[in-house]
């Protein structure tokens, strides 16, 4: 749609910007199972007025309000009761969480009327397969993933008024600091129901220290000094995971796991219904979710692609949500945009290029290396490859399936394969830390794993006959991929395999007979 191209167009740091500001005059409502919506929003809008709204379904019913003005809150504030104090003590923490009651619940019950609840999950994809059997090609049916499973306008909504609620805790402590969402949250690559990354952010003060240093003379606050940066880290977000832990209404299972190599705090933050992770500032992660932000924008392809690359390798195990020895969502999608970098001619510009179009506001050096790539969407020349998604579905699976990990190494900077620098199976340049592999953690069986379905990928989109299957009523191009192989004909796949190399072969075998042993093991029950 028109609206969805002017939203495209802005850049990363003034979507942020936007959304942070609409989360500040944001409350959220728990309703009761019997709701006179109207009556709600005639008398929220009694302390201003509502600029937009929606309910949702999260353990009862739930309504995100949000004000034209940040002054409404503070007049709804004062409108509000405390929960009394039979069994439970309270806390007296005043936050934007609400509980609207009806008095009389009788005679307002009558009045009830239904509520158009926004989904906050996707469907399952037995669902997703038939609906993909109705498309009509494979694009058409790869934009039907995309739409179902990309984070909707709601769901970013309350992303972002989950960071926001977060900011309220912080700035007890520290008042110039804001707590902003990264990763899939807001790279435009992020599925409904994904984890919210938020950072916590002083930066703000940095540049109010910059300010102080015109005139004759120098003024500066008094800090605590610490030996390290992580020392300081951990600190912070210890004092703020308790504070969440014993003050956060909602905020449960907190974990603070402060000796990882990025310290964080975990916690369920049960109003929104997120898991959500709180870091500290970050800057790197902050720009490869920017430079993923660029990629999403650029061209519809590029998304349609990556969700539907990312959904086949989920169905086959290649991904998973635990860490481990399996290629990460984020790995899958530098291969993606790597591939997309590739065509010819290339649908997306490789780092480089996007470097070369910096001007002086773009240029940013975060620890020793170079983080700077254009921000100004417009400055970027639309591709003049005009590719199906039918063919770069394809193509994806017949390239990495053929690819030499062995000897080569992927570097989305060039946008060409480079010789490998050590010896990790699969070898993917982190974009900006240009010494780091962002793939180091997966394994030989694993990546052979990957391969071996983006054979089996690209086999069967090449010779299914769709008019066939379709007659047939049987699932066609990509809703056939995302049905786990070898279930209809092993032998088969085995003679696909050729090829491969015999110790990949092996050790294929050995892990398939392994999965079959240890599931044996569990039928007999050991």
């Amino acid at each position: 749609t028109d609206s969805e191209v002017n939203i495209r167009k802005k850049t990363f740091t003034e979507v942020q910007t936007e959304r942070l500001e609409q989360a500040e005059r944001t409350v959220l409502i728990k309703c009761p199972q019997k709701l006179n919506r109207k009556k709600l929003l005639q008398y929220l809008s009694s302390h201003g007025n509502i600029s937009s709204h929606f309910f949702f379904e999260n353990r009862g019913v739930h309504a995100l309000i949000e004000f034209s003005e940040k002054d409404s809150i503070a007049s709804l504030q004062d409108a509000i009761g405390i929960p009394s104090a039979a069994e439970h003590h309270v806390v007296p923490f005043k936050s934007r969480l609400f509980t609207f009651t009806l008095k009389n619940t009788v005679s307002q019950a009558a009045e009830e009327t239904p509520v158009h609840l926004s989904p906050q999950s996707h469907i399952p994809v037995t669902e997703l397969i038939q609906k993909l059997c109705r498309a009509d090609s494979i694009s058409s049916q790869m934009y039907v993933l995309l739409n179902e499973y990309q984070l909707t306008e709601e769901n970013i909504k309350l992303r972002f008024l989950a960071c926001s609620l977060v900011r309220d805790f912080a700035r007890a402590y520290f008042p110039d600091s804001t707590v902003k969402p990264f990763g899939s949250s807001v790279n435009t690559f992020g599925k409904l129901g994904c984890d919210v990354d938020m950072f916590l952010d002083f930066h703000d003060t940095r540049k109010h220290a910059a300010k102080m240093k015109k005139g004759p003379f120098e003024m500066e606050y008094q800090m605590k000094r610490l030996p390290s940066e992580r020392l300081a880290t951990q600190k912070i977000l210890s004092v703020i995971g308790d504070c969440l832990d014993n003050f956060g209404p909602g905020c449960v299972n907190v974990q603070k796991i402060l000796n990882a190599r990025c310290p964080l705090v975990k916690f369920s933050h049960q109003p929104t219904g997120f898991q959500c992770d709180l870091s500290v500032s970050n800057s790197i992660a902050i720009k490869s979710s920017e430079l993923l932000y660029i990629y999403g924008c650029l061209d519809s392809r590029v998304r349609a692609l990556v969700f539907s690359v990312r959904c086949w390798a989920r169905v086959h195990g290649l991904t998973n949500s635990v860490p481990g020895a399996w290629i990460t969502n984020f790995s899958l999608t530098m291969m993606i945009v790597f591939f997309l970098q590739k065509r010819s001619p290339p649908i997306i510009p490789t780092l480089d290029q996007l470097k070369e179009l910096a001007d002086e506001k773009d240029k940013h050096v975060i620890g020793g290396y170079d983080c700077s790539f254009v921000s100004d969407l417009s400055k970027i020349k639309p591709t003049k490859n005009t590719e199906t998604l039918d063919v770069l579905l394809g193509d994806f699976f017949e390239y990495f399936g053929n690819f030499d990990f062995r000897k080569n190494s992927i570097n989305l900077r060039k946008g060409k394969e480079v010789n490998k620098p050590e010896s990790s199976p699969l070898y993917i340049w982190n974009p900006f830390e240009q010494d780091l592999n962002i793939s180091k953690n997966v394994n030989q069986p694993q990546l052979e794993k990957f391969v071996a379905m983006a054979r089996e990928s690209a086999w069967i989109l090449q010779k299914e006959d769709k008019t066939q299957r379709m007659i047939n009523k049987e699932p066609w191009g990509l809703a056939a991929l995302l049905i786990p192989f070898g279930k209809s004909n092993p032998s088969k796949m085995k003679n696909r395999m050729k090829g491969i190399g015999s110790e990949t072969i092996r050790s294929l075998l050995d892990s398939l007979k392994l999965n079959n042993a240890n599931s044996l093991q569990k039928a007999v029950g050991k």
